[in-house]
């Protein structure tokens, strides 16, 4: 595996919605602050408008983000919960560059099921059987699982993939499928489009790592990160220009539901949680059995 020797830590961007904490941190001089020299790496995610890249309901290592990190080009990403949980457990069994778990993230922004203003589907149970766009194996697909599981036996919930989150609401618009899974800014454009609203939940995210960046220097960039919640958490406004500029001009600033923002610090990952949250995703078949909380878990920025 060519995993390239490099000075500074190079830290992944992808949608704002889970890095607003690490843009905030980065633009404001707080990880400079920290004493820290970092390299961010962009790449593509559905919740940008230019994105052009696919992805699989049976693959995730080949996806952009994932493939940087296997080649070396990533040391310390963060996405919705369960997708770090599924890459740290499923990344040794393939024999792939090695990830812990080594925080709970920063953002528990929002998701939403929505459907078109015609639909004759007014709670979530009224969508048995009906397709239900998401990212498969990704943060959208796991928390459709959350928000259905309460309502529908899993055999009754048809997750299908129709692209991005403006593909996935065009998809809703037109009739193609009966819902979308989307995260902001992507459900203020649906708001914006007459699209109602059937259930939505906040989404936590996780912070990944690999095994050699130092606990130090992860524990320098979850302050960092705190700090720039404290900014948010005060008055998202300033910032909500990360998230607007993924609409490519769909979403005005004024028309950000900024009310569904939420961040908190980074903190460890606790055994019951890592026990609750994998168990679960066992449960329903989205990611492989036999994983060990030490083995998947490393909380070293606060050792």
């Amino acid at each position: 595996m060519n995993i390239q020797n490099h000075k500074k830590t190079q830290v992944a961007v992808m949608n704002a919605v889970h890095d607003l904490p690490v843009l905030v941190a980065r633009d404001k001089g707080l990880f400079r602050d920290q004493g820290l020299d970092i390299e961010f790496v962009s790449t593509p995610g559905m919740a940008q408008v230019t994105t052009s890249h696919t992805v699989k309901f049976d693959s995730i290592f080949d996806r952009p983000l994932d493939s940087v990190y296997n080649d070396g080009g990533i040391d310390q990403y963060r996405m919705c919960e369960w997708g770090i949980m599924k890459r740290a457990v499923e990344a040794r069994n393939e024999g792939r560059r090695d990830r812990k778990i080594v925080a709970l993230g920063a953002s528990m922004s929002k998701f939403a099921i929505v459907v078109n203003k015609d639909s004759k589907a007014y709670e979530p149970e009224m969508l048995k059987n009906q397709p239900i766009a998401t990212t498969p194996n990704n943060g959208s697909d796991f928390t459709t699982l959350k928000m259905m599981d309460g309502f529908l036996a899993p055999e009754h919930i048809k997750r299908v993939h129709a692209g991005s989150m403006l593909k996935r609401l065009e998809a809703v618009r037109d009739g193609k499928v009966a819902a979308a899974s989307v995260m902001e800014p992507w459900i203020s454009v649906a708001q914006k489009w007459g699209l109602r609203i059937l259930i939505e939940s906040h989404s936590t995210r996780s912070e990944a790592a690999g095994d050699d960046l130092d606990g130090k220097t992860l524990r320098k960039m979850f302050d960092a990160q705190a700090e720039a919640v404290k900014l948010i958490e005060k008055d998202p406004t300033p910032y909500v220009h990360y998230l607007i500029a993924e609409t490519g001009g769909l979403l005005e600033p004024k028309e950000l539901q900024t009310w569904r923002l939420l961040h908190d610090a980074p903190r460890p990952y606790t055994r019951e949680r890592f026990d609750d949250t994998y168990n679960w995703t066992v449960k329903w078949n989205m990611t492989v059995p036999g994983a060990t909380y030490e083995n998947t878990v490393d909380n070293r920025a606060w050792k």
